[in-house]
């Protein structure tokens, strides 16, 4: 993963609890977990298709009293 061992992440986890403390730590990796779902969700959904009403050009309002 990265070419990360065991070592570093135990060492980048130290590191993280310091500046967040251990309160936050659930906040972050739930915030986390729904970045990774919500990345994963709109890669595996097709794209919409593009609205071309919006790049027709505006109508004119047809005149009234005119047959």
């Amino acid at each position: 993963m990265f070419g990360l061992g065991m070592p570093e992440l135990i060492i980048i986890l130290l590191i993280v609890l310091v500046i967040f403390g251990v309160g936050k730590l659930p906040q972050i990796g739930e915030g986390l977990g729904k970045a990774i779902r919500g990345f994963r969700k709109s890669m595996s959904e097709p794209e919409p298709p593009e609205d071309l009403s919006s790049k027709e050009e505006p109508r004119k309002p047809q005149e009234k009293g005119k047959s």
